[in-house]
């Protein structure tokens, strides 16, 4: 079976440390992946704020975020403006691409667009994509293909707005692994662009807690992975790239040993069926914080 890679890039750290390091560890093993890159401001340590959450702050000490993110993420944005990624940054983001990865759009402020797409107004959503595709554009010299909302946060809203519409497709839901172009009830049409919805949890959703938690998480996926279904996966820069980059190797060589092949999303789109007409809303998942985008 071939699943679908996706790394998203959130943080600076993200990017100048676990970004080279995954991508050293994919080339070893010959697996070609799509990178969500984030461009703007650092700004992810804001988060701290939503420790007041109880279901927040259960989720934190849950995945062990300190030890797995770092201490200078969690600070990012707070005692001192948040580093702009991709002025910093701009050769290590290219790495992948001159691979031969696939590359997209992530955000330009992570923090904000996750904390603000509930509430920030459709101009100031539609200037924050903007400005991500302006900061991309630069970096590799061509506007991107393809957008992956930061969190999941992503609704008809924001998928009506105007620098939504600039993409070939997207991944912003969560659901199981089939593509479908959503109907957009703001437009009054279905739009052009296929959505690859995430249907595996993420190392943060789905992690326990205790001894042996790790291998049991790999065991998980594996397990999944195992009932011959189409699935998409995503992983972290931050955390496979970081403090769980050995785990996340283990898992690897034991998925291609069972057979299992990893592949871009957007090459994993051109062999699936012609996707069907469905719907985006704002759901919850298990693991995760807040409202989510789900469809099908």
């Amino acid at each position: 079976m071939t699943v679908a890679l996706r790394i998203d890039v959130d943080t600076f750290r993200g990017t100048r440390d676990g970004l080279p390091r995954l991508l050293t560890a994919l080339q070893r093993r010959g697996v070609r992946a799509t990178w969500f890159v984030t461009l703007g401001p650092d700004n992810m340590g804001r988060h701290v704020r939503r420790m007041l959450k109880p279901s927040f702050a259960l989720k934190m000490l849950r995945s062990g975020a300190p030890n797995l993110y770092g201490w200078d993420i969690a600070f990012r944005g707070t005692l001192w403006p948040g580093t702009v990624i991709s002025e910093h940054l701009a050769d290590t983001l290219r790495l992948p691409d001159r691979a031969g990865h696939e590359v997209a759009l992530h955000a330009w402020d992570h923090h904000r667009w996750q904390v603000g797409a509930e509430s920030l107004p459709d101009d100031a959503l539609d200037a924050e994509l903007a400005r991500a595709i302006a900061a991309f554009t630069t970096v590799y010299g061509r506007a991107p293909h393809a957008c992956a909302a930061p969190g999941w946060r992503c609704d008809d809203r924001i998928l009506a707005l105007p620098s939504s519409q600039a993409f070939t497709w997207r991944s912003d839901a969560r659901g199981p692994a089939v593509p479908f172009v959503p109907h957009s009830a703001r437009l009054g049409r279905t739009l052009a662009q296929p959505q690859i919805p995430v249907d595996l949890p993420t190392y943060d959703e789905g992690v326990g807690r205790g001894t042996g938690a790790d291998e049991r998480w790999n065991d998980l996926l594996l397990a999944r992975l195992a009932d011959g279904a189409p699935h998409v996966l995503t992983i972290h820069a931050e955390s496979e790239g970081g403090a769980k980059a050995a785990l996340f190797e283990q898992f690897l060589d034991r998925a291609l040993a069972a057979g299992h092949q990893f592949e871009p999303l957007g090459d994993w789109l051109a062999r699936q069926p012609t996707p069907h007409e469905g719907r985006v809303a704002r759901g919850t998942l298990p693991g995760r914080e807040g409202w989510l985008c789900v469809g099908g």
